[in-house]
């Protein structure tokens, strides 16, 4: 390929960091980098850049936050970085065609799942809240559709017993970064990259997060409870009624326990180990919790705030 790469990159959140940084490599120039506008954050709602337009600016690269690509002015603008391809990861602005028609070797998009499979927000939450075995991401030329493009490249790894939404995030992150990387110098040597149309089969929908979500229901199977607190962990958060007391629950463990006659909900045993929660089915015994307006904190430090839940526990 005569001359660099040149490239527009477009990501918001801590996951599109790394791939920010997998775009700088010899024969890639990147032009500018696209991000959402900063927003309200935290308890002052202070105007928060991304965690992308900070990597940026710590690069010395052009910055553009438009709101959206509805003008023609900010089509122009971008159209005047001249990109040969935009390389886009968790940006959370749709691409009309007018705008995916700008680079004359389209747009690539990384996303967090084994396409078809978890299009949409919210891929890696929903691969653990539905117990699947792998995920993995995939490098797709963008089209219209909602992640409905062909696949260039993909990679699966395993969904671990103990994987949390935080702790996925972290691996995706790294392993999209890799095929990224990899997908630029495979046009850097000229290599074909053939496009796999998605099947139609298999297609499911990860939508957005909602806190309502995170509500732990003591009838529902203790493995469905776990999976609930991994995938619901940095954010929302899981949280329960403990005896009473509604608190944040950060990591459990399901049992193969027959909880007998008890109803769900109840404590069936409460030691520095954990506290033992009868459900539907099986027994969720919970490891680290907060209480409101605490910190997270292991089970013994708990039950020392509140010992009555060891004379709580059924015999």
């Amino acid at each position: 390929m005569p001359g660099p790469l040149r490239l527009v990159f477009a990501g918001t959140p801590d996951f599109a960091v790394p791939h920010l940084a997998a775009c700088r490599r010899d024969g890639v120039e990147i032009a500018a980098v696209y991000t959402q506008p900063d927003r309200p954050a935290g308890r002052g709602r202070k105007l928060t850049s991304s965690p992308v337009k900070q990597a940026a600016l710590d690069l010395g690269l052009a910055v553009e936050q438009p709101e959206n690509f509805r003008n023609a002015a900010t089509r122009a603008r971008l159209a005047a970085y001249a990109p040969d391809l935009i390389v886009v990861v968790a940006y959370g602005l749709i691409l009309s065609p007018k705008v995916l028609a700008i680079p004359r070797l389209g747009c690539w998009n990384v996303h967090a799942s084994l396409l078809p499979r978890w299009r949409g927000a919210a891929p890696i939450q929903r691969a653990i809240l539905a117990g699947d075995a792998e995920t993995g991401v995939c490098l797709m030329q963008m089209e219209a559709g909602l992640d409905t493009g062909p696949v260039l490249l993909r990679r699966a790894i395993p969904i671990v017993p103990d994987d949390s939404g935080g702790s996925l995030h972290d691996k995706l992150a790294a392993l999209g970064a890799g095929l990224l990387g990899e997908g630029l110098d495979r046009i850097l040597r000229d290599e074909p990259m053939p496009a796999t149309a998605q099947p139609e089969r298999g297609v499911t929908y990860a939508h957005k997060l909602d806190k309502v979500e995170a509500r732990l229901d003591w009838n529902e199977p203790a493995a469905a409870l776990d999976r609930k607190v991994r995938a619901f962990d940095p954010w929302p958060v899981a949280e329960g009624m403990v005896d009473g007391e509604t608190v944040r629950v950060w990591r459990a463990q399901s049992r193969d326990l027959m909880p007998g006659s008890s109803d769900p909900g109840n404590i069936l045993a409460a030691t520095r180990d954990g506290i033992d929660i009868a459900c539907g089915a099986g027994v969720l015994r919970l490891l680290e919790v907060q209480r409101a307006g605490g910190r997270r904190i292991a089970v013994a430090d708990y039950l020392n705030a509140r010992p009555e839940l060891k004379r709580a526990a059924l015999p």
